[in-house]
């Protein structure tokens, strides 16, 4: 049974490995083109395919699911195409002995998935954010489109990229008067935490009063802020860049300030619940193999992967939005289609006993 078990996944590995590999490059040669358009400055073709390299961990990450569903169809599909299931199951193998062999490699899947989003992804996609806007030009005190924006002791603080290590760029800080007149703008082109606090190099500073404006410019000051560097590396503000434990501390940190965490804890649940939503997708696959797609082409089995990966995604993609417009948890409505899945390959499967 031992030689059976790693036949089988071996089998379920290799199918899921090259699913894998297809998809990320197709969503590589997309991101190609995607970037090609919008190449200015000194954002050229290098500086393309160093931002797409950078980003390969997040498009890994993002197809592991997809890649479970129809690598695990295709790789029982072919056992089952050659009756080799059938042989296996004639032999005194169950269902379930052949489901959790079919398991093992998709555990180191998960566990990998587990390792880029906590420990890879957030450090390459800030790499990446960051190099492509300074390609760009977008470190000036204008280019406010991209960044991240906090609240810290009355300002209003925007910027533009960071680096690993507490290193920032474009940090621009707007102050309101009880009346939200306008007080002070600060642009600073760099900052640095040297340990104990922040320090800011080439700030130029406008304050403003009822009749008259006056600027200042400073080549290095301090900046006095409960912020730690922690908080300041969780660029770039896209929560699907952030890391499981960073997404925790940043819905925290909003709510302690009573803004809106919404998007940030939906995050949080679906990096945190991953493995079960890849857990489910599988389940699904293998409940289809020993059910209604038992005895059909692999053509068939790939294009029903797709169809129930793309309807799982959808309502994932439906719920999770929905959780932050009607207020009901974003747990809630990432757990719901798990269950789901679930649910319809437990059902399967007992047909199929």
């Amino acid at each position: 049974m031992l030689k059976l078990d790693i036949y089988i996944g071996r089998t379920v590995a290799l199918a899921i490995g090259a699913v894998l590999l297809i998809l990320l490059g197709l969503d590589v040669i997309f991101a190609m083109i995607d970037q090609l358009e919008e190449r200015e400055g000194g954002y050229q073709f290098a500086q393309v395919i160093q931002y797409v390299g950078w980003t390969l961990p997040e498009r890994l990450y993002e197809q592991l699911g997809f890649s479970a569903l129809v690598g695990c169809m295709v790789g029982l599909g072919t056992l089952a195409g050659t009756s080799e299931l059938t042989v296996m199951r004639a032999a005194g193998m169950s269902i379930g002995r052949i489901a959790w062999a079919v398991m093992k490699p998709v555990i180191l899947l998960i566990v990998m998935g587990l390792g880029l989003a906590e420990f890879v992804i957030p450090q390459t996609n800030q790499v990446a954010e960051s190099r492509k806007a300074m390609a760009m030009g977008e470190l000036e005190a204008g280019g406010l489109e991209q960044g991240l924006w906090i609240t810290d002791s009355g300002e209003f603080v925007h910027f533009n990229a960071a680096l690993p290590g507490g290193e920032l760029y474009g940090i621009t800080r707007y102050r309101f008067g009880g009346d939200r007149e306008l007080q002070r703008v600060e642009f600073s082109e760099r900052g640095l935490f040297d340990g104990e606090q922040w320090i800011l190099e080439n700030s130029r500073t406008t304050s403003f009063t009822a009749d008259k404006s006056m600027s200042e410019e400073t080549q290095r000051s301090e900046w006095q802020t409960d912020i730690s560097p922690d908080l300041f590396s969780l660029v770039v503000p896209l929560p699907s860049d952030l890391s499981p434990r960073n997404l925790w501390a940043y819905g925290k940190f909003l709510d302690r300030k009573g803004e809106d965490s919404g998007r940030y804890w939906l995050q949080f649940w679906k990096k945190l619940l991953q493995p079960l939503t890849i857990a489910s997708l599988v389940m699904v696959a293998i409940s289809f193999i020993f059910g209604p797609l038992r005895e059909v082409t692999t053509g068939l089995r790939v294009f029903t992967g797709v169809i129930v990966g793309i309807v799982f995604q959808t309502l994932q993609d439906m719920l999770g939005p929905s959780s932050v417009v009607f207020g009901f948890p974003p747990f809630i409505a990432v757990l719901l289609p798990i269950l789901l899945c679930f649910a319809v390959g437990w059902l399967l499967l007992k047909r199929a006993r």
